[in-house]
């Protein structure tokens, strides 16, 4: 499978003849193609599913296209945002940038230039988010972790194994230590789910590693949960 083939978009544009147009060439790509077509449908499928890119367009129905990236930044979301404006000054540009985008495209844009585009900001992402792990150990408060054993050594000197979904979300936790992981984040990357599923599966995981780890599960030092935002882990 390639690279587009796993790469999911939202696409946000209320004019429905370029949307069409715009979903059926990024389909064509190998994209999968998820639509909204004002700010709120922007907002709330940025919140409930798990995409490598938004293309956002600023002149929208109900929220505008600025205002629907600097939310979705304020919620600790980091998935690219390419802007499709027709907006065309300096200003406008520089305003779209401060608030969360990562490209900006002039319309009418030349499509091919578009999706190579798209091709290059998904390429960036995923590549950020499957960087490899700089080291096979690690060590922290006197416990030492072994990625590849999937095994850790607890300060008490007893070895515990870890399954492959805990050793998983170690790594990213600690890949992003002291920043706030989101839910989505770590459900897209450890369990594969592309919509967010209503469970505790997380936090379970959270109050393991707050057992194995912690001198004080109730009173972390190390692991914590962000409400209505993720988590985080601390050295």
């Amino acid at each position: 499978m390639s690279e587009k083939e796993k790469a999911n978009i939202l696409l946000v544009e209320d004019e429905e003849h370029l949307h069409e147009t715009l979903k059926l060439n990024l389909e064509m790509e190998g994209y999968t193609v998820t639509s909204a077509y004002d700010g709120n449908e922007a907002l709330k499928a940025a919140e409930e599913e798990y995409f490598d890119l938004i293309i956002m367009d600023v002149m929208l129905p109900e929220i505008d296209g600025i205002s629907v990236t600097e939310n979705i930044r304020l919620k600790n979301n980091d998935v690219p945002v390419l802007i499709l404006s027709a907006k065309n000054t300096g200003q406008d540009r520089v305003l779209g940038l401060k608030k969360g985008a990562d490209d900006y495209l002039i319309k009418p844009f030349n499509l091919e230039e578009l999706l190579l585009r798209v091709d290059k900001l998904i390429i960036k992402n995923k590549k950020i988010a499957d960087k490899d792990f700089v080291f096979d150990t690690y060590t922290f408060d006197s416990n030492i972790i072994d990625f590849k054993a999937q095994q850790a050594t607890l300060k008490n000197g007893s070895v515990i194994e870890l399954s492959k979904k805990e050793t998983m979300l170690l790594k990213l936790l600690i890949e992003n230590k002291n920043q706030v992981v989101t839910r989505e984040k770590i459900l897209q990357s450890v369990w594969g789910y592309k919509v967010y599923p209503n469970t505790r599966t997380i936090d379970n995981f959270i109050l393991n590693f707050r057992k194995y780890f912690e001198g004080d599960s109730r009173n972390p030092k190390h692991f914590f949960s962000v409400r209505g935002v993720g988590y985080k882990y601390i050295d």
